[in-house]
């Protein structure tokens, strides 16, 4: 039997190291799910929605550092991939996307389901091309899969249903896609140059992210050599939480005090690895210096003294050397004990005492963290679930957190947790998942249910889109269209056939929490938290403040004020 294009393309994916592709079936897929059936050597997920396939693609290559394909059927279909593609691209995430098309004699005419995906596509991918003839297979494939892992990002192979069936014998090359793995350094004079803003400054304090990763060692002899108290962007925390005696805590919107002061209280910054996006949260007065892998980085969060071009890990181990070591410590002890301070202000919060209704999510996600496993993978919607996995979870350099933490989307823990329990089958998956992120793409727990995959989704069911209230309260609005009317989470996995447990009462969370992660299936942990639950940032404005005076006016005047005696009662005004 004569090969067919959608042979060569899954043949191209088997040679690049691809194990399964997720998405949903369509006409236009045809002849591509017939080449997967016929390979047997590649999984085809079904999921419920194409955000989901691509979400779970980004979880996948994530993991596996590696790259993940997701696909959609022409129109309606591949549209519906747009945002999670967006989220991969923006994280960094390599992942191919097969775009599926309308017959190709019929683009331009109107037909049924047409859309123009070489067009849509071109905002969250790096390459987006579309097959035509027999002649560019497998190359273009190739070169989209090579795209995507050299830019690390989105490729879309828009590929019309009709051309998939060509027949085209043209052999498959052994080896695919090139992963390259260069060591990427400044040059000795610009690290000369660094090293000499950091010999003469006085106080300097460390901001952290993503790009820090496999870097930790040197990072903590970089601390101790200057002295210096680290603060950690939020995609920075799986990587550097841990073992660190220089953490100062997170900045930005969900931070703490003190590592928003210890950023404030420098003479010199340094940012290592991260596009750190607020840019009322940088030093006004004092020199910044970046390194980052990626040159278009340097500057555009706060103007510079001093950009870099390199890797985190190799850039320190060669700036080390020509680093003088600090003996003064005061700088690095303040931030530090203001972060221990910090901390255990935090920490008491994160209590439950039986009877005490609503629960506070502090003690809900404290309790996710005290019983998951050493080694277990966190997913977390937009919103308060991520605020309080950003206070609360405790990273071991051994566990992952996984979000949508640059692109900002809801409803993205439940496709990320299904990505994640795909792609590391033996691994226990959690999914912290806000009552509104969850109901959005709530019908994927089918998806979670037929491939029996054993997530555990923990619900913080505060029957309100709550962190956007908390935005509305600051702004000096009455929340408008906010609430939600969540329904018994637990009893609609009950009626899944999965196990369902809801928990109202604080003396009965910890209990329904480790009968939830021994289950050796899938079990949704539907908890009752507090609407009410106030978190502010570490820098609070006169706008803010003034907009907070503004929404409790409002809200007594609108008859409201058993509001106010609710957060007064939870010990959330201070």
């Amino acid at each position: 039997m004569a090969k067919t294009i959608a042979d060569l393309l899954i043949d191209s994916l088997l040679n690049a190291g691809v194990k399964r592709i997720y998405g949903i079936v369509g006409d236009s897929l045809n002849a591509v799910l017939d080449s997967i059936r016929r390979s047997g050597r590649i999984e085809w997920v079904g999921v419920r929605h194409e955000e989901v396939a691509a979400f779970a693609a980004g979880a996948d290559a994530t993991l596996n550092d590696s790259i993940a394909v997701c696909a959609g059927s022409s129109g309606p279909g591949n549209l519906h991939l747009i945002n999670g593609l967006y989220d991969c691209n923006r994280s960094r995430v390599p992942v191919l996307a097969i775009a599926a098309h309308i017959p190709s004699s019929e683009i331009g005419s109107e037909y049924f389901q047409q859309t123009r995906p070489e067009l849509i596509f071109k905002d969250c991918a790096h390459f987006v091309e579309t097959v035509q003839r027999p002649e560019q297979m497998p190359l273009m494939v190739n070169m989209a899969m090579q795209q995507a892992v050299a830019k690390q990002g989105v490729s879309v192979l828009v590929l019309p249903g009709d051309v998939a069936g060509l027949d085209d014998n043209v052999a498959v090359p052994n080896v695919s896609v090139h992963v390259a793995k260069p060591v990427v350094q400044p040059s000795p004079e610009d690290l000369t140059t660094l090293a000499a803003y950091l010999n003469e400054a006085k106080k300097v304090t460390l901001l952290c992210g993503a790009g820090c990763a496999g870097a930790h060692d040197q990072l903590m002899e970089l601390c101790e050599k200057i002295k210096s108290p680290m603060v950690v962007a939020l995609r920075g925390k799986e990587h550097l939480e841990y073992d660190n005696p220089y953490y100062a805590g997170l900045t930005g919107l969900i931070g703490y005090s003190s590592g928003y002061d210890a950023m404030m209280d420098c003479d010199t910054l340094l940012m290592l690895g991260t596009d750190f996006p607020y840019r009322q949260f940088y030093p006004k007065n004092a020199k910044i210096l970046q390194v980052d892998i990626r040159s278009e980085h340097l500057g555009r969060r706060t103007p510079l003294t001093f950009g870099l071009v390199g890797d985190v890990k190799n850039t320190v181990e060669a700036l080390l050397p020509m680093l003088k070591e600090q003996d003064n410590s005061k700088h690095l002890e303040k931030h530090v004990k203001a972060y221990q301070k910090v901390r255990a202000g935090l920490d008491d919060l994160a209590v439950g005492k039986p009877g005490r209704k609503p629960i506070h999510p502090q003690y809900l996600t404290k309790v996710a963290s005290d019983l998951a496993d050493e080694d277990a993978v966190f997913t977390c919607d937009v919103g308060t679930p991520t605020l309080w996995a950003a206070r609360y979870l405790k990273m071991n350099g051994k566990r992952r957190l996984l979000g949508s933490f640059n692109h900002g989307t809801m409803a993205n823990a439940l496709p990320q947790a299904i990505g994640a329990a795909v792609a590391q089958p033996g691994r226990q998956v959690v999914a912290l998942c806000g009552d509104g992120g969850l109901s959005m793409l709530m019908g994927d727990l089918l998806t979670v249910r037929q491939h029996k995959m054993p997530v555990k989704v923990v619900v913080f069911n505060n029957s309100a889109l709550s962190f956007v209230e908390i935005e509305m309260k600051a702004a000096g609005y009455p929340e408008t269209g906010t609430g939600l009317e969540s329904p018994n989470y637990a009893a609609i996995a009950q009626a899944m056939d999965m196990q369902g447990i809801r928990v109202e009462d604080p003396a009965d969370l910890e209990d329904a929490m480790r009968q939830a992660f021994e289950h050796d299936g899938p079990s949704i942990i539907d908890v009752a938290v507090n609407r009410q639950e106030l978190s502010l940032p570490p820098k609070i404005t006169y706008e803010q403040a003034h907009g907070f005076t503004l929404w409790m006016l409002k809200a007594v005047l609108n008859g409201r004020a058993s509001e106010l005696v609710d957060l007064a009662k939870t010990n959330l005004i201070r």
